[in-house]
């Protein structure tokens, strides 16, 4: 093994998106549709061709750096760096990202999704990390691709991040106009006082008399 701490990410990746799976595997069975795995509007769908495969690099890249030796690489493969604090600081990164990431599934419950319905209205939640951050799964989803690039910063790694990253900050604004006409006003104020993907107060977000808002 030439990289433990990419091991190490590997699996976490793998555990992340096998949770994913599991989890449109279990919204198919209890609602009939798989959670938008598949959108039924078109940018969604035109987005899974850009998004699936970057995801298949981003779980296949750090097993590949963990059992390779670097000079065995292909040249987009080969690390510009290496660095073991670096590497094992990612690493205990990528998990913290991780298991705060299986507590906001927890939190969304039946109105988690993985794209946009136009048609859909879920039920939407304020509270836990949602108190705090519009796009807690986003963002820890940021925090885990940097951790990545940190621990296996090739070329590919590098594009494969720029990608993820430009597509979650589109994303998460595509969300909130179809939450915003969905939920109207409550949701308007919502967005107003927590930010997107940092918390704005270190105070959680208080929704009044409102029913309970869930963004991802």
């Amino acid at each position: 093994m030439r990289s433990l701490p990419s091991l190490i990410i590997a699996v976490i990746l793998t555990a992340y998106w096998g949770r994913v799976v599991r989890l449109v595997y279990k919204t198919r069975k209890n609602t009939g549709h798989g959670a938008n795995f598949a959108p039924p509007e078109p940018v969604g769908r035109l987005l899974r061709f850009i998004w699936i495969p970057l995801v298949g690099i981003w779980i296949l890249h750090p097993y590949i750096t963990a059992f390779t030796a670097t000079d065995h690489l292909p040249r987009p493969l080969r690390p510009l760096f290496l660095s073991a604090g670096l590497s094992w600081s990612a690493a205990a990164v990528a998990a913290m990202a991780l298991a705060g990431t299986l507590i906001c599934w927890k939190k969304m419950g039946k109105s988690w999704r993985m794209g946009i319905d136009p048609a859909e209205k879920t039920q939407l939640i304020f509270t836990g990390p949602y108190a705090y951050v519009r796009h807690p799964i986003y963002a820890l989803s940021s925090l885990l691709m940097l951790a990545t690039l940190a621990a296996v910063p090739s070329p590919l790694m590098l594009a494969a991040a720029a990608t993820h990253l430009l597509l979650l900050q589109w994303e998460a604004r595509r969300e909130e106009n179809h939450l915003a006409a969905h939920h109207g006003q409550s949701y308007l104020d919502y967005c107003r006082q927590v930010g997107r993907f940092l918390p704005r107060s270190l105070h959680p977000y208080q929704p009044g008399t409102a029913a309970n808002v869930a963004s991802r």
